[in-house]
């Protein structure tokens, strides 16, 4: 299982496998033909609601890491994420993000989840 966690700004490589971008919202200025994204399952991405809290600064990673995985748990979330960790286990998955720090976001919760 190889999954790799890049900021979708970042150029595609040979390597990346299947793209999915994991942000609610689509990236600010990004042209979705130079994104090269294979997948948007909105399924998996935080809540609104969970996004602006984290945002606001109104608590830690843990905490969002924490309501994050919660969300993930039931319904469409749980079936995406099954789903995207079975393509994982056939070949390489990058998940993006637009996220200026990726390994303090949900790309990090998800890919640890996935890799589980």
């Amino acid at each position: 299982m190889t999954l790799r966690v890049r900021r979708v700004y970042e150029p595609p490589e040979p390597d990346d496998g299947t793209r999915v971008l994991v942000d609610r919202l689509w990236p600010r200025g990004l042209a979705k033909d130079a994104a090269r994204v294979d997948e948007w399952p909105k399924a998996v991405t935080p809540s609104t609601e969970l996004r602006r809290w984290y945002h606001a600064g109104e608590g830690s990673y843990e905490e969002f890491g924490g309501r994050y995985e919660a969300e993930l748990a039931a319904g469409a979330a749980a079936e995406e994420l099954d789903r995207l960790r079975a393509s994982a286990r056939e070949g390489t998955v990058t998940l993006l993000t637009a996220s200026k720090s990726p390994d303090r976001s949900h790309a990090a919760v998800l890919a640890r989840l996935l890799g589980d």
